[in-house]
């Protein structure tokens, strides 16, 4: 009996979504195989006792280029966050913004004590700079780490430790600007052509819809791969599924012995969510606790669409020592003391150790030999070019690419679904 091979997608995670619509526009046939018992990867929402809970503080810049050809952003029924932040420093709140965005706060942002006159003009020139400098050249610029790049800009260490690090640090997932400034560039960018955007019912939302545009996917949840060879995969069942195509995404080390010594290196954080009684924190605007010792760094506050409750995010990034109990007892403190919440109630707490891929060497995409590790086997995820939303749809897209072109050149038309 003659086997039907099909092309194999390991992982249900954005770029694997976007790599099986991708070879459904091509009329080939995919089966993603997901070791979780649904789509999204770390794009995902969890319902929990009664809210709709992210898995992590997410937001999806609606700059993205891939974003806007993957998605119907209109029907993700999108927030649009405040271009700008509520600051926690030496005992005081300072609400900063865009002037140019909203005018009301061009008075609070000019006599905010979070640096100079100078350093506030800095972003101004930091602003246009960006505005005119293409992707491609921001990529291609000299790799240094952020704090260097703003240091370099000339913006005062004042500035810097009260407003980019505490916000970038929610961002890049480390407290340090230690992350490229490619990203730094690359992000700033993102965040001053459009806006910091939130989908009405969760970030799970982005998932859910590339999901519903797979038309002819088969889905194989609560499946462990153990290994990939250039003709069939391994599942952990001992059963063999003979391929002529693989695309892999996330950590393809434990699947390829040929790449044993290149896992990928993660940065990881906390979330925690809590039901408060009121806060100080405007509507869609992130607020950021910069003085040093405490655990918070970025919160945001919203309304809970199932329960109507007003629900605060907080994320820390000082959490690998330190048990449940401890950080959140402390962070409650924390939200009683910066965001006048008087009834703070815990509701869940994600350990995220696997957030973002902790890249070098920075970049939009990739030739098709570089994401190629064997016959018939490509890679995909954010973390081969930069860890973004953008990053995983390009993969993922160019994965697809790969294998449609090898199909083509061996001429094969098993793939082809016939008169759909």
């Amino acid at each position: 009996m003659q086997h039907r091979e099909e092309v194999y997608i390991i992982g249900a995670g954005i770029s694997g979504l976007i790599a099986a619509y991708e070879l459904e526009q091509e009329g080939h046939r995919t089966i993603i195989i997901e070791q979780t018992d649904e789509v999204g990867g770390r794009v995902k929402t969890i319902h929990e006792k009664g809210y709709a809970l992210d898995l992590g503080f997410q937001v999806l810049l609606s700059a993205y280029p891939l974003a806007n050809k993957y998605l119907d952003m209109d029907k993700l029924q999108l927030s649009k966050l405040e271009s700008g932040a509520l600051v926690y420093t030496n005992q005081k709140s300072y609400l900063i913004g865009d002037p140019f965005r909203n005018w009301k706060v061009l008075i609070p942002t000019l006599m905010s004590d979070i640096g100079s006159i100078w350093d506030k003009l800095k972003i101004l020139k930091l602003n246009r700079s960006l505005k005119n400098k293409s992707l491609e050249e921001i990529f291609e610029s000299p790799e240094r780490t952020t704090r260097e790049f703003l240091v370099e800009f000339g913006f005062s260490s004042k500035i810097i430790d009260r407003f980019f690090k505490p916000f970038f640090a929610g961002i890049f997932l480390e407290p340090d600007l230690r992350t490229s400034s490619r990203m730094f560039e690359f992000v700033y960018k993102m965040f001053g052509e459009e806006y910091a955007t939130i989908p009405k019912f969760g970030i799970g939302e982005i998932s859910k819809q590339l999901k519903n545009k797979l038309l002819h996917t088969e889905f194989i949840f609560n499946c462990e791969v153990e290994e990939v060879t250039s003709d069939h995969i391994l599942i952990h069942s001992g059963e063999k599924k003979p391929h002529k195509g693989v695309i892999i995404t996330g950590n393809a080390s434990s699947l390829l012995p040929s790449l044993k010594d290149q896992e990928i290196v993660w940065k990881g954080c906390m979330c925690l969510y809590f039901e408060v009684d009121q806060t100080n924190i405007p509507k869609n605007t992130i607020a950021l606790i910069t003085e040093s010792g405490n655990y918070a760094n970025n919160l945001y506050a919203y309304t809970d669409e199932s329960s109507g409750k007003t629900i605060l995010s907080v994320t820390t990034l000082r959490h690998s020592s330190k048990s449940d109990k401890e950080i959140i007892d402390t962070i409650i403190a924390e939200v009683k003391k910066y965001a006048g919440s008087s009834e703070v109630s815990y509701i869940q707490n994600y350990r995220i150790n696997q957030a973002l891929p902790d890249v070098k060497d920075l970049r939009m995409s990739a030739e098709l030999g570089e994401i190629q590790v064997m016959e018939n086997v490509f890679l995909a995820g954010d973390y081969l070019f930069n860890g973004s939303l953008n990053a995983a749809m390009e993969s993922g897209r160019l994965a697809a690419q790969g294998i449609t072109q090898r199909k083509r050149k061996q001429g094969d038309s098993v793939f082809r679904i016939q008169n759909q």
